[in-house]
């Protein structure tokens, strides 16, 4: 039998979208056009080919992003110390809103996700690089 949770990970997701800017596939692809923008994948290697990924996003696997934006991290990514609006994205948006809710409680600030994921900004028309999804 498992272990009971005192929270599962859908009430984890809820709370952190309570909480976080979501911003929807057709404004994250005309916000990826801009300068001051990040679009960051936090997807698995795997995922990103076999279905594509964004082009010019930034590749940050989930487990390391914590480590990547923190200045006094060995592993700490430059590119988190810039000027600049931070939007993350999963599959599905579920990786990505408990991920901007853990970067806000760290105090990182100008973040958001892209409320679905990949898969609203393909379905949305946004431009990808790699194979796309076998339609059938």
């Amino acid at each position: 039998m498992p272990q009971p949770l005192k929270m599962t990970s859908a009430q984890m997701v809820a709370d952190a979208k309570a909480r976080i800017r979501e911003v929807d596939a057709p404004e994250a692809i005309e916000m990826a056009q801009r300068d001051d923008v990040v679009i960051v994948d936090l997807r698995d290697p795997r995922e990103r080919e076999r279905i594509g990924y964004i082009e010019n996003a930034f590749h940050c696997p989930r487990g390391m992003v914590e480590f990547w934006v923190d200045p006094d991290s060995p592993y700490f990514k430059p590119i988190f110390g810039e000027d600049k609006t931070f939007i993350f994205h999963c599959a599905s948006g579920w990786r990505s809103a408990i991920t901007v809710a853990t970067l806000q409680d760290m105090g990182m600030q100008n973040v958001a996700h892209i409320t679905d994921g990949f898969k609203s900004w393909m379905e949305s028309g946004g431009p990808i690089v790699g194979p796309k999804p076998k339609e059938g």
